[in-house]
């Protein structure tokens, strides 16, 4: 596997700390000192959809590549704008990208190294050799905005990358997950209600979290995994340039960091500008550090994400980026 592009699309509207301050008790410093957050992006005319697509746009254009020839999207989202039809489809509606296979992967904030790693497989075969991944968020929408402890953490974005089986860039993948911890994050679906079970108007669910149980998870899992797929890959941890791991937490990254012996300075960050924006938080933070030009070719980096499920990934990445 090889990244050909990535790209990263955001709401307009910006909400700071002192902005929920104004409408609910809590405060600049309460946020920033917990979670290292400052600000975070929220959807007013944007959606699931328009974000991806943008994202989307931006990888196929620096990946230099024809629509037509993608021949897989894979889509990881926990918040969709439909049920039905998938995110993907819809991606590919907008895109062009008439030729792809597209569906959706649910794996919360670990969903686009899941996705990754789907398209990985699906290259083993050698029956697709272009894939678009996106991982995208609304987030908002499923906030209970009066729970100060819960929706002050997630933000709205999209990331994406365009990548092709022509390469080997892909060292090691890890997954995993823990379907007993899986309530520590959860919001409902619609219940059974139909002609024989009778529930009456329903409201509709929100977001819910054990902050503790998911911190205790991360600092635990993420450290195991990183770990695994350096082994994998025959990668010395002090010889990793850069770790890219999910952006929950700045306090779940101090404790990974730790746990691995590594300087905090090695762990690009971006939470304090759109806090948690589950599956997009990956890929969005690739976008950025390389831009950034923040990598060099042939280093080796670490992808991480973890989050409801309980779910888990890590690869390794060696890069091949122009000078």
């Amino acid at each position: 596997m090889k990244i050909l592009g990535t790209g990263s699309a955001f709401p307009k509207k910006t909400v700071t700390n002192d902005d929920l301050a104004q409408v609910m008790d809590t405060s600049d410093e309460w946020i920033r000192s917990r979670t290292g957050i400052e600000r975070r992006h929220i959807a007013v005319e944007e959606t699931t959809t328009s974000l991806a697509v943008e994202a989307a746009r931006l990888a196929i254009d620096r990946a230099k590549v024809s629509v037509l020839d993608i021949d897989l999207i894979i889509c990881a989202t926990v918040s969709p704008d439909y049920i039905f039809p998938t995110l993907a489809c819809e991606v590919q509606a907008a895109v062009g990208a008439s030729r792809a296979a597209a569906f959706d992967i649910g794996a919360g904030c670990a969903g686009f190294l899941f996705a990754l790693s789907t398209a990985d497989a699906y290259f083993s075969t050698g029956k697709f050799h272009n894939a678009l991944i996106i991982g995208a968020e609304t987030l908002s929408k499923m906030m209970d905005w009066s729970d100060r402890s819960t929706c002050v953490l997630f933000g709205d974005g999209a990331g994406a990358a365009v990548v092709s089986a022509e390469g080997n860039q892909l060292l090691s993948m890890v997954q995993g997950s823990d379907g007993a911890g899986g309530m520590a994050l959860k919001c409902n679906n619609r219940p059974v209600s139909n002609l024989y079970r009778q529930l009456g108007a329903q409201n509709y669910s929100y977001t819910e979290m054990d902050g503790s149980a998911v911190y205790k998870f991360a600092v635990r899992t993420v450290p195991m995994a990183v770990s695994e797929a350096l082994e994998q890959a025959k990668t010395a941890v002090d010889d990793v340039a850069l770790f890219i791991l999910h952006q929950a937490n700045r306090r779940i990254i101090e404790a990974v960091a730790k746990r691995l012996r590594q300087p905090l300075e090695k762990f690009a960050m971006n939470l304090q500008e759109y806090g948690n924006i589950s599956a997009a938080s990956v890929p969005a933070l690739l976008d950025q550090v390389l831009r950034e030009k923040r990598v060099k070719n042939g280093d080796r980096i670490v992808l991480a994400g973890f989050g409801a499920g309980l779910t888990w990934g890590a690869c390794v990445l060696e890069m091949q980026v122009e000078e």
